[in-house]
């Protein structure tokens, strides 16, 4: 299990730079005396007290609001002590290095990133899905991100995995009760319904993991990668979708020379867009390194947008697929340039083939549903709460040992051994997702994402 550490920390919990108010946060255990005699008062538990922060000769370092918390009624379920004072730099290296210096004879040292949000997570204050919203919520480029960072810090996703936790304990319990006790010679798949309960819960599983995966874009976002040859329209097209010039744009074929990435949001979701190098043979040493360039961001993306003029309707894209794997990529062929002919812009057919006109604007949002459509979410619909990949990864590898024990439970009595087994790998999986079952280097990695004083 991770290790806990004890010591009383402190940090700095505001932003870095100037600000009207900054906010030193200290936490350990049994901080009272302590708090005593930093403050010279006996400060009153979650109440706000005026007064002035002086070093330990009695010279003023600020004026401000001290809060008390005491354990373990706090964010971190320790006693918790916040000196509220001015944002200026200066004042809050000063006021944090006065705490640390009174501090030394408690063994007080600054926290590491994330060590807060650690504690609270050891002292069961919030789980680990909770923990991660806290730095999703902070970090969240879009209100809906927020919106949906801030249900999951109340704990409604965790409610969902405890809702599916709960039934694949109940049966574990029935199974290794049996295995416990095979003298009752019952005939326990059939009697208590073992193979259409673990079938029900599959599909809870699948509907879970499909709200899950669109959750994960409103964190992860889409990376999008505008390829094609040259003068097909590409860089008209970034400018199209952003509504402003970010690119150059010149009849010249190949103006295009490096890649040029911005981000805008998409119905909530952050997208990045890279416009690229034009795609075709040349001995031009300059371009060629461009196309290389190209061809690294089409591998990295998530989507690429296949920008062909309308006119000349061959996608260059595939003479160039031994250079790069397109096997697992989502390609959107968008057909360019329509106001150059007398053809309506918009969805061409089913197979995610879009008509623009970058000139005219026309198509473009078609063009943005398709792209939306490939997060799984309909253009309007909010998440009932923010997620990460990892999440995704558990619960499809918990679900494949559902679907492996369904398998055994739709033999007989004489596999449940294997059953249990199956049952016990899946519970470790889901277990992961709000830390019942954790390995240190997970939690590590979590935490140490943290921003210092959270």
């Amino acid at each position: 299990m991770f290790q806990k550490d004890t010591a009383p920390i402190a940090a700095i919990a505001t932003a870095p730079g100037r600000g009207g108010i900054g906010v030193i946060r200290i936490s350990g255990q049994d901080l009272s005396s302590f708090a005593q005699e930093l403050l010279k008062i006996e400060p009153t538990p979650r109440q706000a007290h005026y007064l002035s922060f002086t070093d330990q000769d009695g010279e003023l370092i600020d004026n401000g609001i001290a809060i008390f918390f005491s354990s373990p009624n706090s964010y971190t379920g320790e006693d918790v002590l916040e000196l509220q004072g001015h944002g200026g730099t200066a004042v809050m290296q000063a006021l944090l290095s006065n705490v640390i210096k009174q501090g030394q004879k408690i063994g007080l040292r600054l926290a590491e990133p994330g060590e807060f949000s650690l504690r609270a997570f050891l002292n069961d204050k919030i789980d680990l899905v909770q923990a991660e919203a806290i730095s999703d919520l902070i970090n969240a480029s879009s209100l809906e991100a927020a919106q949906a960072a801030a249900l999951s810090l109340s704990g409604r996703f965790s409610s969902e995995v405890n809702a599916l936790t709960d039934e694949i304990v109940a049966l574990r319990t029935l199974v290794e009760a049996t295995l416990d006790f095979p003298e009752e010679e019952i005939e326990f798949i059939e009697k208590y319904q073992v193979k259409q309960r673990i079938g029900v819960l599959i599909q809870q599983f699948e509907l879970f993991l499909t709200t899950t995966k669109r959750s994960v874009y409103l964190s992860e976002g889409l990376s999008v990668v505008l390829a094609g040859e040259p003068n097909v329209g590409k860089s008209s097209l970034m400018n199209a979708l952003f509504g402003e010039n970010i690119a150059i744009v010149s009849d010249i074929a190949g103006t295009t020379r490096d890649s040029i990435k911005d981000n805008l949001q998409l119905d909530g979701i952050p997208i990045t867009v890279t416009d690229t190098a034009g795609l075709r043979i040349t001995r031009d040493v300059i371009e060629q390194l461009g196309i290389e360039r190209t061809l690294a961001a089409i591998e990295s993306s998530n989507v690429i947008l296949d920008i062909v003029d309308i006119r000349q309707p061959e996608s260059v894209l595939m003479s160039f697929s031994p250079s790069i794997s397109l096997s697992n990529k989502n390609v959107i062929t968008v057909f360019n340039k329509v106001d150059l002919l007398e053809t309506t812009a918009g969805t061409l057919s089913a197979n995610d083939c879009v008509t623009v006109s970058a000139m005219t604007g026309e198509g473009l949002s078609a063009l943005k549903e398709a792209i939306l459509k490939l997060t799984g979410r309909q253009l309007g619909e909010r998440s009932p709460w923010l997620a990460r990949k990892r999440h995704v990864m558990a619960i499809e590898q918990g679900l494949d040992h559902l679907k492996v024990s369904y398998a055994f439970a739709c033999e007989d009595d004489r596999v449940l051994d294997l059953l249990a087994e199956e049952l016990r790998l899946c519970h470790v999986q889901i277990g992961t997702i709000t830390g019942q079952m954790s390995a240190d280097e997970l939690l590590g990695q979590i935490f140490s994402s943290f921003c210092i004083g959270k």
